[in-house]
């Protein structure tokens, strides 16, 4: 694994045809081994992660968690500090080789400082640098300003990194929320990206990492970004682009074209699949003992060379 030294880049401020269509959603949690060839990631189950030990020295993998929701008191999780704990210790026991660790926002809450706080002390015990995007709930209440000083990069709201032969793009969607509460990304931020992207080879690899999805996969709940469509654009021309992102707290995935989208499970508690009951989002409470195969953590993986990305997710305590 190389030593990975993040160069950071960013600024900021406060029709189908050919189309190639993968659509999935999984409760459980066997892994996904996403192999990218041509441009174009394909997908097949893994049942376990032994297959990364034989990868090239020259590999990297990284670890994503996200909507860790600390503070949240209900039902549907009685404890998230707990489980995020758990998630955390899982992470440390089997990260291995990994460069780093991202977390796709809703650290928080209510935006509390005792609940940042408590994300980070627990956090920090993954023994991993991490780099952070923002939720909805991290910035109730001062419209970000103590998120972005306790896990901002000091770039700005959103910002660029390359490790290994990988650019990382973090985005902050989750500002000025659009109609029905749909992600926004605004004018600003969509020139930083035009001008991030503008140097970049089409042959690199390109990682972007959002709380909010950049597909619309239920506007009615919100679940989407008002302006995906520009951001996807952008990225067309790139040979292998993955979008990784939360917010709705259970895996879908999608493949289109050279673009696969993952989402992540939550470490705090499951949502209503789209159009399922309750009509509305929010925390699902489930039986006891079906919690933790619907939280977990996910690994990332990158071959240079054989440009295989492998994405497992693991629920808790699998």
């Amino acid at each position: 694994m190389p030593n990975i030294d993040p160069t950071e880049t960013g600024t900021g401020l406060p029709g189908p045809g050919r189309r190639r269509l993968l659509e999935c959603m999984a409760w459980a949690g066997t892994g996904v081994l996403w192999t990218v060839a041509g441009g174009v990631p394909r997908s097949r189950l893994l049942p376990t992660p032994a297959e990364a030990a034989t990868w090239p020295a020259r590999a990297f993998s990284f670890v994503q968690i996200s909507d860790s929701h600390i503070g949240f008191h209900g039902p549907a999780n009685l404890d998230v500090t707990g489980t995020l704990s758990r998630a955390i210790g899982e992470v440390k026991a089997a990260a291995g080789n990994a460069a780093f660790m991202i977390h796709t926002g809703d650290v928080s809450h209510t935006s509390k400082d005792a609940e940042f706080d408590t994300a980070h002390r627990i956090n920090q015990e993954a023994g991993l640098a991490t780099y952070y995007v923002p939720g909805e709930h991290d910035i109730l209440a001062d419209n970000g300003r103590n998120f972005f000083s306790r896990f901002g990069t000091g770039k700005g709201r959103w910002y660029s990194f390359d490790a290994g032969s990988v650019h990382f793009i973090g985005l902050d969607n989750v500002t000025d929320l659009g109609p029905g509460g749909l992600g926004h990304i605004g004018a600003d931020q969509l020139a930083w990206l035009k001008k991030d992207l503008a140097a970049r080879p089409g042959s690199q690899p390109i990682i972007v990492m959002a709380h909010m999805p950049l597909w619309q996969i239920y506007p009615k709940w919100g679940w989407g970004t008002e302006e995906a469509a520009a951001v996807l654009a952008l990225l067309r021309p790139f040979g292998s682009v993955t979008v990784l992102n939360g917010h709705i707290h259970q895996i879908m995935q999608k493949i289109e074209g050279h673009i696969a989208f993952h989402t992540a499970r939550s470490t705090a508690f499951p949502q209503a699949a789209p159009a399922a009951p309750p009509a509305h989002p929010g925390p699902l409470k489930v039986p006891s003992d079906r919690l933790n195969e619907m939280l977990g953590t996910t690994d990332i993986s990158y071959v240079p060379g054989n440009a295989r990305l492998a994405i497992i997710d693991k629920p808790l305590g699998a």
